[in-house]
């Protein structure tokens, strides 16, 4: 066993010296909501912009505050750095009239890239009058923004089986999806099977494994928790006792999400995405090791 996983990993870290050049990098950030988070958040964007991402996301939850506020940080993306700045969109806090509105104002101000979102429902009772892919055809209708969704290796936490999750998948592909991107994963099986499964219902878009490097072992715990995401039993021994050692913890974080994509890479994919939680470090050693470099 030694000698043959000592060859896999030799031959992972040959293979990615040799093809980085191919590799392209994605960012997601959330709007601060202290003076603190917000010089985290531009030190951040300040730190990774260098790296040439093709895009950066920002993120925003229910409701309108939050929304200005994801607005402001992507328009002073695009006025202070060279960055493509790609807002988040839900149409669960909304109505057409306003989403068209919205949609206008932000082609007007320069951007064209929209990552479209159902949204969290705030009553998981009501059924939600617009879906990701009524809002999708909704902004191609307004202009040709270039369009990511989400797609979810594990299954949406509220879809009733894979194949519904699937075919609602195809259904924002064909009213005008770019591409997806996916929900967090540890399983890498779990990604490679449904990227499977999406080229044989005639998903043509590329599928980018959104990728969480975690610092923070009980935090992810309450994030798969609500998300649906597996969680596999090796992972929790690796955090285990550094409750208090966050740069013991940052370390295995880095070394955990920099396997995946190794892995990842040596199945042919190309692109990833980030999820920085407004942090820079980890990000940027991952994308040290891709090659991605200033």
């Amino acid at each position: 066993m030694g000698y043959s996983h000592a060859r896999e990993v030799e031959s992972l870290n040959r293979s990615l010296s040799e093809i980085s050049k191919d590799i392209q990098v994605s960012f997601e950030f959330f709007p601060p909501n202290s003076p603190e988070m917000e010089t985290t958040l531009w030190n951040s964007i300040e730190r990774l912009a260098p790296l040439k991402p093709s895009f950066v996301s920002v993120t925003y939850g229910a409701g309108s505050g939050t929304r200005d506020r994801t607005h402001d940080v992507i328009k002073r993306i695009q006025k202070d750095t060279a960055l493509i700045a790609a807002p988040h969109l839900t149409c669960i806090d909304a109505g057409k009239e306003e989403l068209v509105q919205i949609a206008k104002d932000y082609w007007q101000s320069g951007v064209r890239h929209i990552v479209a979102l159902r949204g969290d429902l705030p009553n998981s009772s009501e059924k939600p009058s617009m879906y990701a892919s009524d809002l999708v055809e909704l902004l191609k209708s307004v202009a040709d923004f270039d369009i990511s969704v989400a797609a979810y290796p594990e299954g949406h936490p509220e879809a009733p089986n894979p194949q519904f999750d699937l075919l609602n998948l195809k259904r924002k592909v064909e009213s005008g999806a770019n591409r997806a991107i996916s929900q967090f994963f540890f399983d890498i099986e779990s990604y490679l099977r449904f990227r499977d499964r999406c080229v044989t219902v005639g998903i043509d878009v590329e599928i980018i494994p959104g990728i969480l490097p975690v610092t923070n072992y009980k935090m992810l715990e309450r994030f798969a928790g609500l998300t649906n995401v597996h969680v596999p039993s090796w992972m929790p021994k690796m955090y285990e006792g550094l409750d208090d050692d966050e740069t013991t913890r940052r370390l295995v974080g880095a070394n955990i999400a920099m396997e995946q994509v190794k892995v990842l890479n040596k199945e042919g994919v190309k692109n990833f995405h980030f999820y920085t939680l407004n942090r820079a470090e980890l990000t940027y050693a991952i994308c040290h090791t891709l090659g991605i470099r200033p």
